[in-house]
């Protein structure tokens, strides 16, 4: 068993429902799957700053409306955020350029489209909810809580015509499966966060039965350990935070599935020695 320490680290107000977060310079980039805005936190000075991602971006979006954001991931100077999929208003990917703020927009729906045939998953079962950009290649990880339950990992070139799928198994509580729901990646080693909920919907929300936190190889997606730490939480969002030979420590953040625009942000340590 991993030794490992979870700890509160701090609470935002302002932002509800948070799928994802990138630390970088002191700050937190975070995105929410009912929002349409990405969020900066200061936090040293400890304020929250919205930046649009669309022209009338919305906070608590309707489900049926909303873009699922769930996954944010860094590319060379751009943040790139994608939509899970899991309906047809949730195809979108957006980069933002820290640097000069620029914003676009892409409709993967042709690549969506695509991944679905290669791992021959239905309309209502594919559900992105980690990237991660490595090797000219991206790796987007495939949330397995639908009903089919295929769990994996997507390799796929910038154009989309080189797919492959890594279907991932991973442990399970009462007899439920763990599935994706963010990864990144630190040297040699794909992190992930996995949660347990009682659900055979992309869609609906299902009882929380934990989380874990675990790490595969990057060469073979083989997985090197997983750790339960927590039987309660449903986190969704993972970033590095430090990193040592003795240690590594990441910020977590947590879906609640409510309308409160609060956010928790957790400190999770493990002991590598």
């Amino acid at each position: 068993m991993l030794q490992f320490q979870l700890e509160l680290l701090f609470q935002i107000n302002g932002i509800g429902s948070s799928s994802g977060l990138i630390h970088q310079d002191n700050s937190l980039f975070i995105i929410s799957d009912n929002s349409s805005f990405l969020y900066k936190y200061n936090i040293k000075e400890k304020e929250l700053h919205k930046i649009k991602l669309f022209e009338n971006s919305q906070e608590n979006i309707p489900k049926k409306d909303k873009f699922d954001f769930e996954s944010i991931t860094k590319k060379g100077n751009k943040f790139y955020i994608f939509g899970s999929g899991s309906t047809s208003n949730r195809n979108k990917r957006i980069s933002y350029d820290f640097t000069s703020t620029a914003i676009e927009d892409k409709d993967l729906s042709a690549i969506y489209g695509k991944l679905k045939e290669t791992a021959s998953i239905s309309d209502a079962d594919l559900n992105i909810e980690g990237a991660l950009f490595h090797n000219e290649k991206w790796h987007l990880f495939q949330r397995g809580n639908g009903a089919q339950s295929k769990n994996g990992i997507f390799i796929l070139n910038k154009e989309g015509n080189y797919i492959r799928f890594f279907p991932i198994p991973l442990p399970k509580i009462q007899n439920i499966e763990a599935t994706f729901t963010d990864a990144i990646l630190v040297d040699d080693k794909i992190y992930f966060l996995a949660a347990v909920e009682n659900t055979t919907s992309t869609y609906e929300d299902g009882e929380v039965f934990g989380s874990f936190i675990g790490a595969l190889a990057l060469d073979t997606f083989e997985v090197a350990f997983t750790q339960k730490i927590s039987e309660t939480h449903k986190f969704e969002g993972l970033t590095l935070y430090t990193h040592s030979k003795e240690k590594i420590e990441f910020l977590l953040c947590e879906d609640k599935d409510t309308e409160a625009l609060e956010t928790d942000i957790y400190k999770l340590t493990l002991d590598l020695k």
